[in-house]
């Protein structure tokens, strides 16, 4: 199993950013992918970003590329998203997530988070 909390969320106005982390725990994670998802009020869970652990390849959604960043801190078994020019449209709730395959993290993760909202308004 493995635990993953999220942190960070928070209201911000269009343009500025924050920065959310997710502490992770639990089963041996080094081979992992970690990602982020998000649910918007009335829309489908999407995903947001992803991140191997192993080697830090990182893979984003169309929408958010050049204006996130997912990183993860080995030594503190975390896992960041800077969001930086941010949209009305980015508003939702932020799902840390994790799965042993991209093509699952990105899809159907296996764990999830408890879930951190982010709030921007216009």
């Amino acid at each position: 199993q493995v635990q993953l909390v999220e942190s960070g969320g928070g209201s911000v106005a269009a343009g500025g950013s924050l920065r959310l982390s997710c502490a992770v725990s639990g089963r041996s994670f080094s081979s992992y992918f970690m990602g982020w998802f998000r649910q918007a009020p009335g829309k489908e869970r999407e995903f947001v970003a992803a991140i191997s652990w192993s080697d830090g390849t990182a893979y984003y959604l169309n929408s958010v590329a050049g204006r996130f960043t997912i990183s993860r801190d080995g030594a503190k078994n975390t896992v960041y998203l800077q969001m930086n020019s941010l949209k009305p449209e980015d508003t939702a709730v932020y799902y840390c997530v994790a799965a042993m395959q991209f093509a699952v993290v990105r899809s159907i993760p296996n764990y999830w988070g408890q879930g951190t909202q982010v709030t921007v308004s216009s």
